[in-house]
């Protein structure tokens, strides 16, 4: 198999772990902890497992010896803010104010912002093909979230869409920022300085409501929600996307986002929390075919 089918698998599995993830995280906040005091936890526990791991390989590989240049060190922080910090802050306030349908609908347009960052940034080619699959996607999601489904209620909606269309593009800004890293260093590398420094900049939002929890009224089934949330869909998709990205564009990697909702519904579905319709099958249609295109290369 090659390494670019690879990537592309994934990229697959970690839109498949944040489709999961809507369901177990929904549980844990804002329940038992709020949403600063959780993405504290994330980003600690993630930076904590991306330095051992790092340790790990460098003391198993004593080649493993990659320095990180002084120069690049302004470009890590700024993945940090863009990657980490700003994007899971604007995006948990925003989710607060507004409902989650339409933050989901706001959060699909990433692709769609990646796209012209790229053009603009990186100068990368927009093909007419690459524009119709985004445009499939954003269609055949839009109807997947919409469906049958109010708005519902949202105390400051204006605001709150503003702040999730925020954490959009703050995300296609990371995306752009970190392939650079990417082309130079192992992901490991590099890694670990990016969640270190979110770390640092969410520290004083999340402190206090990280502090208040009481531990000990958290029953051990939420706990093992927030180890799931911090090991597999903030330590492992982190480093699945961050491997993808070394075979594929920025562009590519975002339209994976238009998978999410869709695995969402599955995994809804195979609970019992909902059901199949030929409006949903007519939706995964358009975001598969929308993938294809995007992620199929020119012969």
């Amino acid at each position: 198999m090659s390494k670019r089918n690879l990537a592309l698998i994934a990229a697959t599995f970690v839109s498949i772990i944040y489709g999961i993830t809507f369901t177990i995280a929904k549980d844990v906040m804002p329940k038992y902890i709020d949403a600063y005091g959780f993405i504290l936890l994330r980003a600690g526990g993630s930076m904590l497992l991306f330095w051992v791991v790092w340790l790990f390989m460098k003391l198993s590989h004593k080649t493993f010896t990659e320095k990180i240049a002084v120069q690049d060190f302004p470009r890590i922080i700024a993945a940090a803010f863009f990657g980490v910090a700003f994007n899971m802050l604007t995006f948990f306030k925003g989710l607060s104010l507004t409902s989650p349908i339409s933050a989901a609908v706001i959060m699909v347009s990433t692709p769609m912002i990646v796209l012209v960052l790229s053009a603009l940034i990186i100068k990368e080619r927009m093909r007419k093909r690459m524009v119709f699959g985004l445009i499939l996607g954003l269609i055949g999601t839009a109807f997947l979230i919409l469906y049958g489904k109010s708005i519902g209620s949202a105390t400051n909606a204006g605001l709150g869409n503003f702040l999730v269309l925020v954490n959009a593009i703050s995300y296609g800004f990371y995306l752009i920022i970190v392939k650079k890293l990417m082309d130079k260093y192992n992901a490991f590398t590099f890694v670990k300085w990016i969640y270190l420094f979110g770390f640092i900049m969410v520290l004083p939002f999340g402190w206090s409501q990280f502090d208040a929890v009481n531990w000990t009224l958290v029953p051990i089934a939420i706990c093992c929600k927030i180890a799931f949330v911090v090991v597999i869909s903030t330590f492992l998709t982190y480093l699945l996307n961050l491997l993808s990205m070394k075979e594929l564009k920025p562009t590519t990697v975002a339209v994976f986002i238009y998978l999410q909702p869709l695995f969402a519904t599955v995994f809804a579905i195979s609970l019992g929390k909902d059901e199949l319709s030929l409006v949903k099958i007519g939706s995964a249609a358009l975001i598969f075919i929308g993938v294809y295109l995007v992620t199929m290369k020119k012969n």
